[in-house]
């Protein structure tokens, strides 16, 4: 495994270059299978693991099924000290006799915030999450009032970084410069999804050039680091299977001359498009931590051979044009 740093200071974390996406695990992923994902996983050095408090009600789950399968196999593995722990708040159901969707999300408020992250500590089983996302951005209450509520779980020790998701570049900045103003810690990291193809314009956020280009402008005095993190890099499957289909507007003549493109470079170069992907992804002038979810041990194995392929300058180049 290779590892990169996330955060600033004596805030600031070692993470696997791979982050084990959890969304599916005990709804549509087995328990079993899902515990023996996160075994070999752990097993090949990594140690970032994702999931929120709404994964994965839309597969007929009670909201925390990911959450409470990580709280059990850490109970069982004995590992909490060996793994690295994200999960998210923000996005589970306000209402939960209401239909499930974004008319229906908890929000960023102070209150929401506290006691969600709390209950996450419970169905975890640990006393301190590494990673707290605010799922989707919440634009019906002031950022002042989400980061003051997040550097408070920071001060009491509950939380170590805090990151945000699913949210416009402005936003992003202005709730780092409102840290400043409060003087607590800022977003240490964004996840916004990301992947080889590319949207169509759109408000749905995903990862931009000008969100690396700003990500690149940290890490320096007086502007502490941002990483980048990237959910759904593989278009659930759509890069490297013609049954899949491209979502999230990816699904236009460019990504699918992209996906030509790499299917082409992963056979000539004798990887799979999958990791080519992931080491685009990794491997870049921005790095981009993926989040990858496999649903079998045999995929994870495919996966975790991204970690060390390093593609040559021309082959990026290639990508890069497509």
């Amino acid at each position: 495994m290779r590892y990169r740093t996330i955060g600033t200071g004596d805030r600031a974390i070692e993470v696997s270059l791979l982050c084990l996406g959890t969304m599916n695990y005990g709804t549509l992923v087995d328990p079993a299978t899902s515990e023996a994902i996160l075994d070999r996983f752990v097993e090949a050095g990594g140690t970032f693991l994702d999931t929120a408090n709404n994964y994965a009600i839309w597969n007929g789950g009670h909201g925390r099924d990911s959450e409470d399968l990580i709280g059990g196999w850490l109970a069982s593995r004995g590992v909490r000290d060996q793994v690295r722990i994200a999960t998210k708040v923000g996005a589970g159901p306000r209402d939960p006799a209401a239909p499930f969707g974004p008319e229906n999300f908890e929000g960023l408020g102070a209150a929401v915030i506290e006691a969600q992250a709390h209950e996450s500590l419970r169905h975890l089983g640990t006393d301190r999450i590494d990673v707290l996302y605010g799922h989707v951005d919440d634009r019906d209450t002031p950022l002042a009032e989400t980061v003051g509520a997040l550097g408070k779980l920071q001060a009491e020790g509950s939380v170590g970084l805090t990151g945000i998701s699913n949210v416009a570049l402005w936003r992003l900045v202005e709730a780092r410069a409102e840290a400043e103003r409060q003087g607590v810690p800022p977003y240490a990291v964004v996840q916004q999804q990301h992947s080889y193809v590319y949207p169509r314009p759109t408000s749905r956020p995903w990862v931009s050039r000008d969100l690396l280009d700003y990500a690149a402008s940290t890490g320096v005095p007086g502007r502490p680091a941002l990483s980048v993190v990237g959910y759904g890099p593989l278009q659930a499957g759509a890069l490297m299977r013609d049954d899949k289909g491209l979502y999230h507007d990816a699904d236009h003549p460019g990504s699918v001359h992209r996906v030509r493109v790499l299917r082409d470079v992963a056979r000539e170069i004798g990887a799979t498009p999958a990791q080519v992907a992931l080491s685009w992804m990794m491997g870049g002038e921005v790095p981009v931590v993926p989040v990858t979810g496999p649903s079998s041990v045999e995929q994870l194995d495919e996966l975790l051979g991204a970690v060390h392929l390093d593609l040559p300058a021309e082959v990026r180049a290639r990508l890069d044009a497509a």
